[in-house]
């Protein structure tokens, strides 16, 4: 054995065994934090991509991980690359590897090592360490709870299981694993980063989210830098805009519960939304922008195809009419509508579904220009993940974005083939030059005419 095929075999990098922990997984232990008179005074977070060395105002802020994993994955691969930086702050909860339901299970546990073990070892170093407590459904309840002595200060998150846009809480969840955390810890107290629950009990400090986010942050940023973005406060990025909105900020949906969020419901400030959910055989009619959608109801009571009378200012794409059948067969549980079934020859009768002899025809508002407009980055990739399709206004001129068949996302001016761009991703389409200025930088000023998702 080569001295360099030694040193790697045996170097902490590899095997992580310094801070033995107890049970079977030894997950490793982090010291409980020593509370200090005024830790909890007028408390508030930052997220850690959002440290830097440079940084002068925000260190009686707590360091927080609720972002998604890819943003602090060094802190697990070059532990010691940011030990200065994160002990310069007033304390830092361990880093909040994932625990979707939708993991295999040995990756479930490996994130909790991963989690104590950083906890452990910036323990180790003098900074002060708070725990990041979270979990999946039940069967992690076994292991996810290791590391942390009872007693303890944790910190959990309800961010993720609260509802959202067109997403309903995961809240039974949520409880769930908090009620096994009391019972299982008896933490002194626990910080709990967004509104807590009602239901929950506990000692709680509660830190207030909106505060927290970039817009109560008093410094600019516009470098680079790994796993950072260039960023500016009260503006908008220039690269990665997806910290337009709090706190995707940071970018969170994510640490615990479906990889997806809660399932998908009808958005109260979107009216139509409605349009998906009925009474079995129902037609329902949205006059929009210029044109009608036919949204016929299922035996289920959710859309399952709707016929658009418009071609979208893209007539070599879409007939007119043409329909759209609409999936729902995601974790999700989002309306998911498919390419278009184009009809040269004419259009076939629209029925009600199957041998439903129900006849109401119901009329839905259409969405104001307002409640059509993307409020993000994310917003918008949300939109196109779902295959919507949106026709906007930009410097005088009009502009569609469309799906077809071939898994591509094509924009274009209206009626104009020779501005067409096929896309493959959400991404790419932000990077279409919508006159002088590039999409992704004009997104959430656009004035959005239609959006079917």
């Amino acid at each position: 054995m080569t001295e360099e095929n030694y040193n790697y075999r045996t170097s902490q990098t590899l095997l992580r065994n310094q801070f033995p922990g107890k049970g079977k997984l030894q997950i490793p232990v982090i010291p409980k934090f020593q509370i200090r008179d005024d830790d909890f005074d007028d408390l508030l977070m930052i997220g850690f991509d959002k440290t830097h060395l440079e940084d002068q105002n925000h260190l009686d802020r707590m360091v927080h991980f609720f972002l998604y994993d890819y943003r602090f994955e060094r802190v697990w691969k070059n532990p010691d690359n940011d030990i200065e930086k994160l002990s310069r702050y007033r304390a830092v909860l361990s880093p909040d590897f994932s625990m979707y339901l939708e993991m295999a299970p040995v990756m479930q546990i490996y994130n909790v090592f991963r989690n104590r073990w950083c906890g452990a070892y910036w323990a180790s170093k003098g900074i002060r360490v708070v725990p990041t407590v979270n979990w999946s459904d039940e069967s992690t309840f076994d292991f996810c709870f290791d590391g942390i002595e009872k007693g303890s200060v944790v910190a959990v998150s309800t961010y993720m299981a609260a509802e959202h846009g067109n997403r309903q809480d995961q809240k039974a969840w949520f409880m769930a694993g908090y009620n096994e955390m009391l019972r299982r810890i008896e933490p002194e107290k626990i910080i709990c980063y967004n509104t807590p629950f009602p239901e929950m009990q506990g000692d709680i400090i509660y830190v207030d989210y909106e505060r927290s986010s970039w817009k109560y942050m008093s410094y600019e940023r516009t470098f680079h830098g790994e796993n950072l973005e260039v960023f500016k406060i009260g503006g908008t990025l220039a690269s990665n805009c997806d910290i337009i909105e709090p706190y995707r900020v940071g970018g969170t949906f994510k640490g615990g519960g479906s990889a997806y969020g809660g399932k998908w419901r009808p958005n109260p400030d979107r009216p139509e939304d409605q349009r998906f959910l009925g009474t079995p055989g129902e037609i329902k009619t949205t006059y929009k922008n210029g044109y009608r959608i036919d949204t016929k109801i299922g035996e289920d009571g959710r859309a399952v195809i709707e016929r658009h009378y418009t071609d979208h200012n893209r007539p070599w794409a879409h007939t007119n009419p043409h329909d759209h059948p609409i999936h729902w067969d995601n974790p999700a549980e989002h309306p998911d509508p498919q390419s278009p079934v184009n009809y040269p020859d004419g259009a076939p009768e629209f029925k009600r579904y199957g041998g439903i002899c129900y006849m109401k025809n119901t009329i839905v508002p259409a969405n104001t220009s307002e409640q059509n407009r993307f409020t993000s980055i994310s917003d918008f990739k949300d939109c196109m993940r779902w295959h919507g399709e949106v026709e906007f206004t930009w410097g005088g001129n009009t502009y569609d974005i469309t799906h077809l068949s071939d898994g591509k996302i094509y924009i274009s001016m209206a009626f104009r083939q020779d501005t067409e761009k096929a896309c493959d991703t959400a991404d790419e389409v932000l990077e279409y030059m919508v006159g002088e200025d590039r999409l992704r930088d004009v997104i959430t000023q656009v004035t959005v005419l239609d959006r079917t998702i």
